[in-house]
């Protein structure tokens, strides 16, 4: 068996964040990595305490899933939280800094979560490009991100 290169190895566990997603669109798994250690995981779907996506605890997902709303349709009213803003969350929680970190994602990042990524001082973003929003890729790379798809 061929040892994983440790870009592979970050993604495979990323894949493996993904499966608690609790989303009913698309699960998403991450996580931020320093020095090669592992400081943080996020997957996208409601905050603590909030029952979960699939059991109807966000509204906007529910009408969504129904087909009574489009993609991009009243996002403000969504309450879950992408994976991406999990993993920054979850490392400000436990007193980490994520300067100078690099997040793994199984997606590509929203602009709004590529405008947090940049703000929290991740220098690199490693991603597969599943999201519809390109424009937080241009973002990332215009504030000097380094940004490999995978």
């Amino acid at each position: 068996m061929k040892k994983p290169t440790w870009d592979e190895y970050f993604m495979e566990l990323a894949e493996v964040v993904k499966r608690r997603a609790d989303c009913l669109s698309r699960q998403i798994g991450c996580l931020l990595v320093k020095d090669l250690r592992i400081m943080a995981t996020g997957y996208n779907g409601t905050p603590h305490g909030i029952v979960d996506c699939s059991k109807g605890g966000c509204d906007r997902c529910q009408k969504r899933h129904r087909g009574e709303l489009k993609s991009g349709e009243q996002e403000e009213s969504c309450v879950c939280i992408h994976a991406e803003q999990n993993a920054i969350i979850q490392a400000a929680y436990l007193g980490l800094s994520s300067k100078g970190s690099t997040l793994f994602s199984t997606s590509n990042p929203c602009s709004s979560c590529a405008k947090m990524l940049i703000n929290a001082g991740i220098v690199r973003v490693v991603c597969k490009m599943e999201h519809h929003d390109k424009e937080g890729i241009e973002l990332l790379k215009k504030a000097g991100v380094k940004v490999e798809i995978k």
